[in-house]
């Protein structure tokens, strides 16, 4: 923990999020970080189900616990970077923290992330994202091959960057930078941490040891979905930013993985698995990889990035 125990705000954007809420509230009251150096805000971003009634509840509930739970509504964009805006416009701490609706973080996730900001040169640090227990084919894929894992990107050969899924920020750094681009729909996350490490000497610090639990796609539909937008996100970047567009799948690379998945990898990963050195997962890696590149290329050719996308917002 930090020598000053500095106050933290964490901040939540939330969309519908009635079957989560429950489980992620259990997990910001059992946080070990001091109750009297923590704020939470969490912003129901125009939700059409039980979210604002379940957020009130637990605001009065946890009152009483001497937990500062704050709720708030950004009903005017629906983004979740416009609902992370109108929340650090109004947070107190000196460290603004981000999780999401449904992210599990572990008690002591507030704790580890805080640490490295010990150091002052330190101005955003990122913590890690472990799958939460799941039972699909698409969950077991995304657990086994570490699908959201932020040991990768901290190591983009681009610029490094975190999800908002689990990362910290000094809130001056939002002073210097601006906020996050409200009318962005995706990629805003690596938007904030590039221009954070391009406009400022501010350095980005890896603590894996803060671990936030995140559900993974459980079916065909929603593992598209999350591809797609990891390829309209790239575009977005690559016209932000100038990042390189990812290599698209064309059909001829896509029969020719097949073909050696068929006839190499096939037979010696059901080698590996009857003598345990191989998962049942690991024999049909290659097709779900094929249709997670495919998806991203439809999206990264889909993708327009609209002028008012660009706009940043201030403090």
């Amino acid at each position: 923990m930090t020598k000053d125990n500095s106050k933290v705000s964490v901040i939540v954007p939330i969309y519908n999020g009635e079957a989560d809420l429950p489980d992620l509230i259990e997990c910001l009251r059992t946080q070990t970080y001091p109750r009297d150096r923590v704020e939470y805000l969490l912003v129901d971003n125009n939700s059409s189900d039980r979210t604002g009634q379940i957020l009130a509840t637990a605001a009065a509930q946890t009152s009483t616990e001497k937990i500062n739970l704050q709720v708030l509504r950004e009903d005017k964009i629906q983004s979740s970077y416009a609902a992370r805006n109108k929340a650090i416009r109004i947070a107190q701490g000196e460290i603004i923290a981000f999780t999401d609706a449904d992210c599990r973080p572990q008690p002591d996730w507030l704790e580890k992330l805080v640490i490295p900001f010990a150091n002052p040169t330190v101005g955003i640090v990122v913590g890690e994202l472990v799958a939460l227990p799941g039972n699909t084919i698409l969950e077991q894929y995304a657990e086994r091959y570490e699908l959201m894992s932020q040991k990768f990107l901290v190591e983009h050969p681009f610029c490094s960057y975190g999800q908002t899924a689990n990362i910290a920020i000094r809130r001056e750094v939002f002073e210097r930078v601006g906020l996050f681009r409200p009318y962005l729909t995706t990629g805003g996350d690596a938007d904030i941490c590039w221009r954070i490490q391009k406009q400022t000497d501010w350095k980005l610090e890896f603590a894996p040891q803060a671990i936030v639990r995140h559900r993974h796609r459980a079916n065909l539909r929603e593992f598209k979905s999350q591809w797609r937008r990891y390829g309209t996100s790239n575009r977005y970047l690559h016209e932000l930013h100038g990042v390189s567009l990812m290599r698209e799948l064309t059909f001829r690379e896509s029969l020719y993985r097949v073909s050696r998945w068929l006839l190499k990898e096939l037979p010696r990963d059901s080698a590996k698995l009857v003598i345990g050195k191989a998962k049942a997962i690991d024999l049909i890696r290659t097709p779900i990889d094929l249709i997670g590149f495919q998806a991203r290329t439809t999206g990264q050719k889909q993708a327009k990035l609209s002028e008012e996308a660009k706009t940043i917002e201030w403090l």
